[in-house]
């Protein structure tokens, strides 16, 4: 259980953001939790119960959520999936048990290739793979890495999906028998029910690599990980609507990539498909224009200034008013 109780960052993260007395003690707790974890624990250990964690959290239960939802009402669901009732996932428990269990597996052995990973790391280095020292890294560090990270998870996952997932080869046929059994847009469930090898080298391979590579610490890994699960359990999700401007355009590209049969949306966030001119349907530009005009970003912007604009105004009036009348009162008095 204190391993669980290590994993809130966010607080740390948005400290230098809030100087309140509450923020400072949360951030002090969060140190001696932190602290007493590092000390009490091996590396791999924490590593391990983390990320799955994380991914149990932040992936299968709102996946079960979701499917539950889906399966439970059905015409609901089907007026805010992008595919209508083509995106609507089995309506029978017996042809979601297969898919469960598959996604399943997948959870146990993405978890169980990156610790298997950083423990042959610690044992030819000497050294655990991630950074687990009681001394927390600076936000400024955390944001430089996860930066770095997602970036070269987007270039890892358009090469590899591209070029090894949609090829001719057998992994390709493997992800095409699994992924893209069904010529629907998927749900969210389905970010796992593709055969193990592909799943490994689409899902776990682009995050986990370049970590592997930039070796940051723990910390930054375990929210580059929560990044990267809860885009993707959106994405896959299908429903058109999900929070956020960039999260609608990925959702549509995911729905079109599994509707075309995989010919175009390779990569997470759709920055490649673009520069590449694999976009299928909207790219990823079109998409993020198209999403900040349906949340009305600049009119909100603009009536929130208006607002606020029109709130001071109203105060510099009650001032004057209010220095009007005391005159008046003197004046009178005198």
């Amino acid at each position: 259980m204190d391993i669980l109780l290590s994993l809130p960052i966010v607080s740390y993260f948005l400290a230098p953001a809030m100087t309140s007395w509450s923020t400072s003690l949360n951030l002090l707790f969060f140190y001696m939790t932190w602290s007493t974890l590092v000390l009490s624990h091996p590396p791999l250990k924490i590593q391990l119960i983390g990320a799955l964690f994380l991914r149990t959290v932040l992936w299968l239960l709102p996946s079960t959520l979701f499917l539950l939802f889906d399966f439970s009402l059905p015409s609901l669901a089907e007026s805010i999936k992008i595919g209508g009732a083509s995106a609507l996932p089995p309506q029978r428990i017996s042809q979601l048990a297969k898919p469960y269990g598959l996604a399943l597996l997948n959870l146990l052995l993405g978890v169980g290739l990156e610790c298997g990973s950083s423990l042959a790391y610690a044992y030819f280095a000497g050294a655990p793979l991630f950074k687990t020292s009681t001394t927390l890294p600076l936000p400024w560090q955390m944001i430089k890495h996860v930066i770095l990270l997602i970036s070269a998870r987007e270039v890892f996952t358009y090469y590899i999906h591209r070029y090894l997932l949609h090829s001719s080869g057998y992994m390709a046929k493997l992800h095409q028998q699994y992924d893209h059994a069904r010529s629907k847009p998927a749900f969210s469930l389905a970010l796992a029910t593709d055969h193990p090898l592909p799943y490994l080298l689409h899902r776990i391979v682009p995050a986990f690599l370049p970590a592997w590579l930039l070796r940051p610490h723990l910390l930054v890994y375990f929210f580059f990980i929560a990044l990267c699960t809860v885009e993707e359990t959106f994405a896959q999700s299908g429903y058109s609507v999900v929070p956020g401007i960039i999260m609608g355009g990925m959702t549509r590209r995911t729905a079109t990539h599994y509707a075309s049969g995989g010919k175009g949306n390779y990569g997470a966030w759709g920055l490649l498909d673009w520069v590449n001119g694999t976009s299928k349907g909207q790219d990823a530009i079109e998409d993020v224009k198209q999403e900040a005009e349906k949340h009305r970003v600049k009119q909100r912007g603009g009536k929130a200034a208006g607002d606020a604009m029109g709130m001071l105004n109203d105060g510099i009036e009650g001032f004057r008013k209010g220095r009007r009348s005391t005159r008046q009162k003197k004046n009178r008095s005198q």
